[in-house]
C-alpha cells in the first residue's frame, strides 16, 4: 500500500505505484488538466514521474511560481525547435530560464534579424498548437555524445563531454525535436499559450571572450495572454520611466567615459540627493545614532583580517604606495570597527549605533553598469550597531520600525521581507551562523512580518534580512538590508568590558536602509516617473508672469517664498503663458503659479498643478499653507497620482 501526503497534510492511499498525472486525476479532472508538473518530497518532477514509495506530493499548476518556471523552461525548448525548423543548420547550445523569461543561444552562419524573430515566434505558436507530447528518456553519457554528434550538434556534445563518465542523462522530445535537459517540462506543448520573443544579442560560448560568438534570443513566457499583455505593458511603461532618460530631461546627472560608473551630479540631482541625506540624518538623530566619517583607502592587511581580501578581492579597486598594498573601500564596516576599538568600551556604553554616509567603490564589470542602478562609485546610508547578545532583539525591532517608516515616507507601502542564510563561501563557525540565523528569524516573527526564505544568499560574514520594495508599476527593488555578524568583530579583536569585568566580543549589526543613495534615487525617478512629491522636487514651484506689468510682483513673490525655505524660481521670459506652463509641466514642477493683473491687484497667485488641475486664485499665505502641508506629507500619496 502506497501512502501519499498532500500539502494540507491529508493523505490518500493507493494499491500500486502511480504517476504524478494519475495522482492528479485521482483528485479531480480539473486538477489533472491544469497540472504542469509535480513536487515529490520537495523535488520538482514531470507529471510522468512514477511515485513508487510513500511521499509528500504537490501538483504544480500555472498558479504556482514553479509552474511559471516550468512554462518558461519548456518555451525555451519550443524556441529551439522552431529555430531548427526554419534554420536547420543552426546549432543549439544552452537555454536557461531567467527573470521574467528565458533565452537560448544558437550558432548560426549569419545574424538573426527582427524579421527572423517574427518568423520564429509564429512557428513557435504553430508548433505549440500541434499539442506534441513531451516525453522524457534517459541515455548514457557516451551514447549521448555520439547521438548529438550524429545530429550535427557539436556544442551539445561538448557540454556532455564535461559530464562525469557513465552518468545517465535525461533527454526530452517533442515531435521531431530532442534536447538534453534535466527538466521538468510541461506534459504537452499545448500548455504553452502566451509568449513573445523580445530581442537577439551576442553571447560568447560558455561566457568566455576567447570563444566564438553565438546569438542569444531572449523571450518571455506567461501562463496566459493577460499576464503576457500586463508584462509587456510594464515593459513599455518602464521604458518611459527609464531614469537615464528622465535624468537627462530634468537635468539631474550624467555619465562620461572619463569616469565610467561614476556620477556627475547636476544641481537638480544634487538637490534631491541632499534632501534625502538630510532626511536620513534627521532620522538618525531620532534613533540615537552618532555620525562618523572614515578614510577611503585602507591597508590590504585590514581587508585580509576581515576576510574581504579572500572573498571580495575581484570587486575591489587596489593601489600601491611605498611598496604597500591598499584598497579603496568597497564597504564601511571594518572602518567602524576601528572607531569602536579606539578607547575602552564598557557594557554600559552599548549599544553604540554608528552611522556614515560612506563613499564606496566597487570594480563592477563595465557590461554590468547601468545608469544609477549599477555604478562603481556610490554612497551608502550605512550604519553598524555594536551590542550585546541580550540587546539583539530590541535593536532589530528598532531597525525594522526605522526601515518601515522611511519606506512609507518615500511612497513605498508594499515591502517584502526575505531572510537570506549562509552562502557556500563564508567565514565563521556553524554555531555562530545557526545563532545569527535564528535571531533574525525570531525578529521577523516577533514583529509579525510575513517573510520568505532565501537560502544561501547571505553575506559571507553573516545572514541578513533584505527589504524589497514594490514600485508603482509592480517591479520589485531590493534596497535595505540588516546583517547580523558574530564574526568580523572577533577577527578584528573588537572587545568591551562586560559586567563581570571579562573582555567580550560585541555583536555587530550591519544595516543600510536606502542602500546606495545613487541607486535609490534611480528607483525613485522610475517610481515617480520624475514627478517627485513636493518635498523631493528640485523645484517646488515656478512663478510666471503674463505680461511685463507683473514682473516685479512675480519677483517679490519668488523671493518671499524662497525666504520661507521653499525651492521656488521665477520665469519672466517674454513668452506666452501657455508656452511657459507647458514647459514647466514637462519639467514636472509640482506647482505652477501664474500672476496676471488680477493677482497683482489682489496680492494673490493663480495655482495650477503639473497634472493640469486648476486650484484657482488664492492669497500667498494660503499657497504657503498648501505647500507646507504637501511637503509634510512626504511621499505618502496615493498611487493614482504617481501614475499620472
Amino acid at each position: 500500500m502506497l501512502t501519499i501526503t498532500l500539502p494540507d497534510n491529508s493523505q490518500r492511499q493507493f494499491e500500486k505505484p502511480l504517476t504524478v498525472a494519475e495522482f492528479a486525476q485521482s483528485i479531480g479532472a480539473g486538477l489533472a488538466k491544469a497540472a504542469l508538473a509535480g513536487k515529490v518530497d520537495g523535488k520538482l518532477v514531470d507529471t510522468s514521474y512514477l511515485i513508487e514509495h510513500d511521499a509528500t506530493v504537490a501538483i504544480i499548476t500555472d498558479k504556482d511560481p514553479e509552474g511559471l518556471e516550468v512554462i518558461r523552461h519548456s518555451t525555451a525548448h519550443l524556441l529551439a525547435q522552431a529555430v531548427k525548423h526554419i534554420f536547420p543548420t543552426a546549432q543549439v547550445t544552452i537555454g536557461p530560464v531567467i527573470e521574467d523569461g528565458f533565452y537560448y543561444d544558437f550558432a548560426f552562419g549569419r545574424s538573426f534579424t527582427p524579421e527572423d524573430l517574427e518568423r520564429i515566434e509564429a512557428k513557435m505558436y504553430e508548433l505549440a498548437k500541434q499539442d506534441f507530447q513531451v516525453k522524457r528518456s534517459v541515455m548514457k553519457r557516451e551514447e549521448a555524445i555520439t547521438f548529438f554528434r550524429n545530429l550535427g550538434e557539436e556544442y551539445k556534445a561538448e557540454i556532455i563531454e564535461d559530464i562525469p563518465a557513465n552518468e545517465e542523462l535525461s533527454l526530452y522530445q517533442q515531435g521531431d525535436f530532442i534536447d538534453l535537459c534535466r527538466g521538468p517540462h510541461v506534459p504537452n506543448t499545448a500548455k504553452l499559450k502566451a509568449f513573445k520573443l523580445m530581442k537577439v544579442a551576442g553571447a560568447y560560448w560558455r561566457g568566455k571572450s576567447e570563444n566564438e560568438m553565438l546569438q542569444r534570443i531572449y523571450g518571455t513566457a506567461w501562463s496566459d495572454k493577460k499576464a503576457l499583455d500586463d508584462y509587456l505593458f510594464r515593459l513599455e511603461e518602464a521604458q518611459k520611466r527609464d531614469h537615464r532618460k528622465i535624468g537627462q530631461e530634468l537635468d539631474l546627472f550624467h555619465f562620461q567615459d572619463i569616469a565610467p560608473g561614476m556620477v556627475f551630479w547636476h544641481d537638480n540631482g544634487w538637490t534631491i540627493y541632499q534632501i534625502i541625506e538630510q532626511y536620513i540624518r534627521k532620522k538618525l538623530k531620532h534613533y540615537g545614532y552618532e555620525e562618523v566619517r572614515t578614510p577611503q583607502i585602507l591597508s590590504r592587511h585590514l581587508w585580509e583580517l576581515t576576510g574581504h581580501w579572500d572573498n571580495y578581492r575581484d570587486e575591489m579597486f587596489t593601489t600601491k604606495s611605498e611598496e604597500q598594498d591598499f584598497a579603496i573601500k568597497p564597504m564601511n564596516c571594518p572602518c567602524h570597527v576601528q572607531i569602536f576599538k579606539h578607547g575602552l568600551k564598557s557594557y554600559r556604553d552599548l549599544p553604540i549605533r554608528m552611522a556614515e554616509f560612506g563613499s564606496c567603490h566597487r570594480n563592477e564589470l563595465s557590461g554590468a553598469l547601468h545608469g544609477l542602478m549599477r555604478v562603481r562609485g556610490f554612497t551608502q546610508d550605512d550604519a553598524h550597531i555594536f551590542c550585546t547578545e541580550d540587546q539583539i532583539q530590541d535593536e532589530l525591532t528598532k531597525l525594522i520600525n526605522f526601515v518601515k517608516e522611511v519606506y512609507v515616507d518615500f511612497g513605498f507601502s508594499d515591502v517584502q521581507f526575505n531572510l537570506s542564510t549562509r552562502p557556500e563561501k563564508c567565514v565563521g563557525t556553524d554555531v555562530t551562523w545557526d545563532k545569527a540565523e535564528a535571531a533574525l528569524k525570531q525578529a521577523l516573527d516577533n514583529n509579525n512580518l510575513n517573510w520568505n526564505l532565501n537560502p544561501g544568499d547571505g553575506a559571507f560574514y553573516g545572514p541578513k534580512i533584505d527589504f524589497r520594495l514594490r514600485d508603482s508599476i509592480g517591479r520589485i527593488w531590493q534596497c535595505g538590508t540588516i546583517q547580523l555578524d558574530f564574526t568580523v568583530p572577533a577577527r578584528l579583536d573588537a572587545t568591551y568590558i562586560a559586567e563581570d569585568s571579562s573582555r567580550q566580543t560585541p555583536v555587530m549589526i550591519h544595516r543600510a536602509i536606502l542602500g546606495s543613495l545613487e541607486r535609490f534615487i534611480g528607483v525613485l525617478i522610475e517610481h515617480y516617473a520624475g514627478r517627485f512629491p513636493a518635498w523631493l522636487a528640485p523645484t517646488q514651484a515656478v512663478v510666471m508672469n503674463i505680461t511685463d506689468r507683473q514682473a516685479d510682483y512675480a519677483t517679490r513673490i519668488t523671493e518671499k517664498l524662497q525666504e520661507s525655505g521653499f525651492r521656488v524660481k521665477f520665469d519672466l521670459r517674454n513668452e506666452k503663458i501657455g508656452f511657459k506652463i507647458r514647459e514647466h509641466t514637462l519639467q514636472r514642477v509640482p506647482y505652477l503659479l501664474v500672476v496676471g493683473d488680477k493677482e497683482l491687484e489682489n496680492n494673490a497667485v493663480s495655482v495650477r498643478t503639473r497634472e493640469g488641475k486648476d486650484l484657482g486664485s488664492m492669497p500667498i499665505a494660503a499657497f504657503v499653507s498648501l505647500l507646507q502641508q504637501d511637503i509634510a506629507q512626504c511621499g505618502r500619496v496615493n498611487t493614482e497620482e504617481q501614475n499620472h
